[in-house]
């Protein structure tokens, strides 16, 4: 049966209350998988650009005596190649962990806040983010 105006309303924000906070612990979860592994592209382009004369030309010892003009520019360059594969790995280690998890399963319907009687949709599969229960097999995801 619906719900009564105030009581919808109550409701919708501990729905959206929810839902914002396990979209956001997915962003997070996202950023940290993508930064550490991008960490390597990250480094090699910023001693890249940190040494090379036309962009930062820093003072440090390591630009005087190791990097060049050339070797930061073929810094860049491998940084900027390596990127690409790094990204579909991070993409594919997000994937597969948000499956095993489960996290997508977290988010709660609308309806929650709609209508009386409808149940959580964790509480149903056994547990947050279903858990508690047996994982199912027949599930298959391609990334």
């Amino acid at each position: 049966e619906p719900r009564s105006a105030c009581c919808c309303l109550a409701w919708t924000l501990v729905v959206v209350t929810m839902n914002s906070m396990v979209f956001f612990m997915n962003l997070l979860l996202m950023f940290v998988i993508f930064t550490v592994v991008l960490l390597p592209t990250i480094v090699v382009v910023y001693f890249g650009f940190q040494c090379h004369s036309r962009v930062l030309h820093s003072a440090a010892r390591y630009c005087k005596s190791i990097l060049d003009d050339n070797s930061s520019s073929a810094l860049i360059i491998l940084g900027f190649v390596i990127m690409s594969p790094l990204i579909v790995v991070a993409m594919a280690i997000y994937c597969s962990l948000a499956r095993r998890l489960r996290l997508f399963m977290c988010f709660q319907p609308y309806s929650r806040a709609v209508y009386k009687g409808v149940k959580w949709r964790w509480y149903e599969e056994g547990g947050l983010c279903g858990c508690a229960r047996g994982w199912n097999t027949q599930v298959k995801a391609w990334v």
